[in-house]
């Protein structure tokens, strides 16, 4: 959405307390009772393309606070930041970290992101849940901002839909939802992300896929001046990260074994490891009801 469109539908959050947001062909519908107010067309595929500028956000909760902050945001705060010219793309828990949330946010580049940070951050609907969403947290400055790694690396999100909030009341709870999600997260010296990505690519991709991952994303550092300063970013960071899918649990364990007995493939992690400052990182994840990604 552009800035003048970002900035009227602020206003009318304002003076309107009562606006609900529905869906009406190919457009989102803002209404005030039965009566339409504002609309804005729902993306297309190639904006669906979503991520030339993408966050990697991982949140610090309160002991027993994920599920408070999850309710919180899958109702209040999907919509909401997309009004405003970005794309939530997905939003998870930390199977192996019970106080995590992590989830993944997208821009269109560097000035569209400082445009639609600051009219949601600047805007009622933030001021209306930040207090609650603050309550449930302990950190949220972990965050990586990335580019795609190679054209066609970023995430397609064309003919993904993502349930209503009232179609998933009764199921965001993380055992009963499917969709298996894996970052890995590779540390490298400064300078080397390119052949890093590249080889990665040529090498690394047809293993992963082979023993049944389906890569979603590969995504190197962007090194560009963070535009939203309130929000800060580790800019000192240089990795590479791979975002990849599996039905459930169950399949990435096999896939993950399959891995572990294949020589050609530990013969691929030792060469990529070398430009590496430390071991990957590796988060496994489940989606919440409303994640895009899963």
């Amino acid at each position: 959405m552009c800035a003048s469109r970002a900035t009227a539908l602020q206003s009318l959050l304002t003076l309107h307390h009562d606006i609900r947001l529905t869906k009406q062909d190919n457009r989102s519908v803002y209404k005030t009772g039965q009566s339409p107010c504002f609309e804005i067309p729902i993306m297309n595929r190639s904006s669906r393309l979503a991520s030339p500028v993408v966050e990697l956000r991982q949140y610090t909760l309160k002991p027993g606070k994920r599920e408070t902050l999850i309710a919180l945001f899958d109702r209040e705060l999907v919509e909401t930041q997309e009004a405003t010219g970005m794309t939530v793309i997905g939003q998870f828990r930390d199977l192996d970290r019970p106080d995590m949330f992590v989830w993944l946010r997208g821009f269109d580049d560097m000035t569209a992101r400082k445009d639609a940070l600051s009219a949601f951050y600047d805007g009622p609907v933030w001021a209306a849940h930040r207090d609650a969403a603050n309550a449930t947290m302990i950190d949220s400055d972990d965050v990586l901002l990335l580019k795609p790694a190679w054209q066609g690396a970023g995430f397609d999100l064309s003919g993904l839909r993502r349930p209503a909030a009232d179609e998933t009341e009764n199921i965001n709870g993380g055992s009963r939802l499917p969709g298996f999600v894996e970052i890995s997260i590779h540390h490298l010296r400064p300078g080397v992300e390119a052949g890093f990505a590249e080889r990665f690519q040529a090498e690394a991709v047809p293993q992963l896929v082979a023993n049944g991952a389906r890569l979603l994303g590969a995504f190197i550092s962007e090194h560009a001046e963070n535009t939203f300063p309130r929000l800060p970013v580790r800019a000192a960071e240089n990795v590479f990260i791979t975002v990849t899918s599996f039905n459930d649990g169950g399949t990435h364990a096999g896939h993950q074994a399959a891995l572990a007995a294949s020589l050609e493939w530990l013969a691929i992690r030792e060469t990529l490891q070398a430009v590496a400052t430390k071991p990957a990182e590796t988060l496994r994840l489940t989606p919440t009801a409303r994640s895009l990604l899963r």
